[in-house]
């Protein structure tokens, strides 16, 4: 990027989205830098594209256009690349006449036949057609994935989903929770395809971490569309940390802009933690810090693997916040169950019956217990017992 001009106006100009100065401005801007490229930060017409390509004579970006472009250099997966595909044709779509306009017409006059269709209108019907087949594979692949997340159910694994502006830091916290290697860099939508790892969670028990694409302001509505089994995850999860960059000066702006998103998706109710990353670069100490509401914020920095045991306790305690002590009681010949048990939730007594039956006392969520309970007899033996609370500063 070799510059930046500001524009301001009460409504855009509806030929050129700027004004004639700022076209001439721009003008020089391009000859001074010998620029080959602009990038409009904002949706644009297709008619406005191609006035201001002819004024500029320049090849003209908008905002849509460029998010699409990194998006495509991103995606790795074949679900990735499915969506990425569907989103630049459809909104490819809408700006076909830009490319065509020497064969709008069609032949005509005595002795000469006509093509049929002009070759606007074939590109039409294939992208037409191509959007369809995409459409169409793309449902097969949320069903795939329906299918994955109804296995999950059936094993009641708590699914933890790292949700955030894009270059927050998701996929470094990503990597150090789980110790391994997933890319990460500094630079837009890094991870573009989600990520699933099991990752245990000390005097818990294992839960599932994902980390999702990051968001960005004014996100595009044909990639929300596209993305929009990806985005299923992210509603479908039992808890969401919310990753922001602290060190950036306009963090508050990025916070709303992700709740918007999350609000557009319908996960705006799923319990939430804010992560504020970066905290090293502000010189702010780890912290974890409490509101009145209960609502937990962990302020640390995951590049320098500052506040993670803190990340921990406040994941702990969202976790097993709704959690009560049951009495399980199982047959002799359920071994196979009692492994389970041991492997999934956290068992606080065992005990052994003359008879051979296995009594297990249990902290389970409402969601494992009604797992539990299509599996074998549960009975409550005690009222729900709080979990003994993280201690955590007051926030100021």
């Amino acid at each position: 990027m070799v510059g930046v001009i500001h524009a301001t106006r009460n409504k855009p100009h509806p030929a050129t989205f700027i004004g004639e100065g700022k076209i001439q401005e721009l003008k020089d801007a391009i000859a001074e830098n010998e620029a080959t490229v602009v990038i409009v930060n904002h949706p644009i017409t297709p008619g406005q594209e191609r006035n201001l390509e002819r004024a500029l004579e320049c090849r003209v970006l908008d905002r849509t256009r460029l998010i699409l472009d990194i998006f495509a250099q991103r995606a790795q997966s074949h679900e990735g690349k499915l969506q990425v595909e569907l989103a630049q044709l459809k909104h490819l779509s809408t700006r076909l006449v830009r490319g065509w306009t020497h064969l709008e017409r069609q032949k005509g006059g005595i002795g000469l036949r006509g093509p049929g269709e002009t070759q606007l209108e074939t590109d039409r019907r294939l992208i037409s057609h191509r959007i369809k087949s995409l459409t169409m594979r793309l449902e097969g692949v949320e069903k795939q994935r329906k299918l994955r997340r109804r296995a999950r159910d059936r094993v009641p694994v708590p699914v933890v989903t790292l949700v955030g502006y894009t270059n927050a830091g998701k996929s470094t916290l990503f990597n150090h929770l789980v110790q391994e290697s997933v890319y990460a860099a500094d630079q837009l939508f890094a991870t573009l395809d989600p990520t699933m790892r099991r990752l245990n969670i000390d005097q818990y028990g294992e839960i599932v971490l994902s980390d999702t694409v990051g968001f960005i302001q004014d996100l595009p509505h044909t990639l929300v569309a596209a993305f929009h089994s990806t985005l299923e995850e992210v509603k479908n999860s039992s808890i969401l940390l919310h990753i922001i960059d602290r060190a950036n000066p306009e963090y508050r702006t990025h916070i709303e802009e992700v709740n918007l998103v999350l609000k557009e998706i319908g996960a705006e109710d799923i319990p939430l933690i804010h992560v504020f990353n970066k905290v090293d670069l502000i010189d702010k100490a780890p912290a974890l810090v409490k509101n009145a509401e209960g609502e937990m914020s962990v302020f640390m920095s995951a590049q320098e693997n500052l506040g993670l045991d803190l990340l921990n306790k406040a994941l702990y305690e969202l976790l097993t916040r709704h959690h009560a002590i049951y009495q399980v009681e199982l047959d002799i010949n359920q071994e196979k169950l009692r492994s389970n048990i041991h492997t999934k939730f956290q068992v606080l007594e065992e005990s052994f019956d003359e008879d051979g039956k296995t009594n297990l006392k249990l902290h389970l969520s409402p969601r494992e217990l009604g797992w539990l309970q299509k599996q074998t007899k549960v009975e409550s033996v005690t009222k729900p017992a709080s979990i003994p609370e993280t201690k955590a500063v007051p926030e100021s």
